[in-house]
């Protein structure tokens, strides 16, 4: 049997901050502190949640393509230029 996805309405905040309703959060065992990969997509914006449920299913959330930085140097490389963003709005 072929289901239609429930879809639900969320609001941005100034600050670009959504609340994922509760359900959704339960479905994905997103908690508190738990940190996504967020990527632009021909649909729109596609949140993937980074939990140990999700990485031990295999949900493809950390595959890198091939030749590319593995996840960790993306990481730390996003991690610095967040810093040099951080610092020049601080001078």
């Amino acid at each position: 049997m072929n289901t239609i996805p429930k879809l639900e309405t969320v609001w941005f905040t100034t600050k670009g901050q959504v609340v994922i309703p509760a359900r959704l959060r339960r479905e994905f065992h997103i908690e508190e502190g738990t940190k996504a990969v967020v990527q632009s997509t021909a649909d729109g914006i596609l949140i993937r949640p980074v939990t140990k449920w999700a990485i031990e299913r295999g949900f493809g959330l950390l595959k890198r393509p091939p030749g590319g930085q593995s996840f960790a140097e993306e990481w730390a490389e996003h991690k610095r230029e967040e810093r040099e963003l951080e610092d020049r709005h601080v001078r």
